[in-house]
């Protein structure tokens, strides 16, 4: 004989909060009663007043969360193959409950009738609890096993399942990253009991809280991380005189400086950055500059959006979209291994989503001439126009050096032949896998530091560079670069990591 399901919310706290029919049903000595957990006020009520199944064991036993759902869903099945059988589970039946989620959808696959009694959510209670209206006010209900990255903290927020200390640790890191340790949360404890608990706190006090299987913490909005930037741009925008004569045309120096700051920022880093050992200072830096960087995103999406044209949300979404049309090796059903494949693709997909003629189409004509020349050369790479390896580059190089020594007195040949040279290197510079920019950058720095030793140890001997010969200065440039040399050489290396052998 098959009998039917009936999933039942046992509400937040006890019995006495279920509908008399609900509690009628479970009490019904036909029917079986499994509960997901007796370590809740109404299961154990229940049990004491007749006999129930429990589902703690599955805890137990399972390796993750996953199988515990599967194996709840299958003894209520089994269970209900012979009779009646109601499933009551904490709060609400449609609110976190996962196992029954997959127990409505196994019964209908089987063919078992089953039917749903949401019950009382401690939502409801958390609601009355700190005074908000979840539809004028906005919520959201998060998990604090599983909170999203990056956190939105722009609606009031309730964080469940904070039933352990690591818990609640995890979430005093994760609030902690855009919210200060000073930044007032409130701890639900118990709701619907006669001894709930309410207690504010700060993020910082949070790891030390008592919690357990019914603990909520509710965090008020605030506007802070990428939501918090995109609002407080907007008041800047209306409030700020400054900020209120700007348009896309008076900004463009400012995009161009910040660029450039995160460039030199980026430069700081070791070449196999994010991999190798971590100078939180290096990244302390450039975290403050892709932050001014982004901020000339978000004003230039912010000046669209006056226009009409887009916002800042349709800027990500559509990037979103393009990187998936972009990779379908991943979202799609294309094969693709090597790196090489991959680029081969991209280039494709992109001459025909843009309507290419040619892969020198839309490569920026005002990129600087280094930045140029490396993504014509990587374009064409990625179509197998390349060289093998490095070493056929190294005789280019001279080959174009060459050429340019026989003609160096001519200025038009010289142009070109400097020309040709300066792309050799910067193809030279791709097979390396160095960037080109960064080693000249780095170049620019070291010559610098290195003349500035040489005006100092001027000064020092009393004397004026315009007085001093070719050969005296070019014993105070030794004298530089010995002084610095520890210093360039670690610079040196970080250019190329198979360098660094001891």
């Amino acid at each position: 004989m098959t009998g039917r399901i009936s999933i039942i919310g046992l509400g937040p706290a006890g019995l006495d909060r279920l509908r008399r029919d609900d509690v009628d049903r479970m009490m019904d000595p036909a029917t079986t009663v499994i509960v997901r957990t007796l370590d809740h006020p109404a299961s154990s009520e229940l049990a004491d007043m007749r006999a129930v199944v429990t589902c703690d064991d599955l805890y137990e036993a399972a390796r993750d969360f996953d199988a515990v759902y599967d194996a709840i869903a299958d003894r209520v099945i089994t269970a209900a193959r012979t009779g009646a059988v109601v499933y009551a589970v904490p709060g609400s039946a449609v609110v976190g409950e996962r196992a029954a989620t997959r127990l409505v959808a196994e019964a209908a696959r089987v063919e078992i009738p089953c039917a749903v009694v949401p019950g009382e959510s401690f939502i409801d209670l958390a609601c009355v609890a700190v005074g908000i209206d979840p539809i004028a006010d906005g919520l959201q209900i998060l998990d604090a096993r599983a909170l999203p990255n990056p956190l939105p903290l722009h609606l009031p927020s309730l964080i469940t399942q904070i039933d352990a200390s690591l818990v609640a640790g995890d979430v005093a890191l994760a609030l902690g990253r855009v919210l200060p340790d000073s930044f007032t949360v409130t701890m639900l404890e118990r709701l619907g009991d006669d001894d709930a608990g309410i207690a504010e706190m700060t993020i910082g006090d949070l790891p030390r809280a008592d919690t357990g299987p019914r603990s909520t913490l509710f965090v008020p909005a605030a506007d802070v991380g990428w939501l918090g930037l995109v609002a407080t741009n907007r008041i800047l925008r209306r409030e700020c005189p400054w900020d209120a004569k700007q348009t896309h045309h008076t900004l463009v120096s400012h995009l161009i400086e910040e660029t450039y700051e995160t460039v030199d920022a980026i430069s700081a880093l070791p070449v196999d950055a994010p991999a190798g050992d971590v100078d939180l200072g290096d990244y302390l830096l450039l975290e403050e500059e892709l932050g001014d960087l982004l901020l000339q995103i978000v004003f230039h999406a912010g000046l669209a959006a006056e226009a009409g044209a887009f916002d800042v949300d349709e800027v990500a979404e559509g990037i979103r979209r393009k990187i998936v049309d972009r990779h379908p090796h991943v979202f799609g059903d294309v094969v693709a291994t090597e790196v090489g494949e991959v680029l081969a693709n991209w280039e494709e997909l992109k001459n025909a989503e843009k309507g290419r003629e040619s892969l020198m189409d839309d490569v920026p004509v005002a990129l600087p001439g280094i930045a140029r020349a490396d993504k014509i050369q990587r374009r064409v790479a990625a179509v197998g126009f390349d060289w093998p390896d490095d070493q056929p580059v190294f005789a280019k190089v001279s080959e174009e050096l060459e050429e340019l020594h026989i003609v160096r007195y001519d200025r038009d040949l010289a142009t070109a032949e400097l020309g040709d040279l300066l792309f050799a290197v910067v193809n030279l510079a791709r097979h390396l896998d160095v960037d080109p920019e960064i080693a000249l950058s780095r170049t620019n720095d070291t010559f610098a530091a290195r003349f500035r030793v040489v005006e100092r140890l001027a000064r020092e001997a009393g004397r004026r560079l315009r007085d001093l010969d070719l050969p005296e200065l070019d014993h105070l440039w030794d004298v530089a670069k010995t002084e610095l040399s520890a210093t360039e050489t670690e610079s040196l290396f970080t250019l190329n990591p198979e360098r660094n052998d001891p």
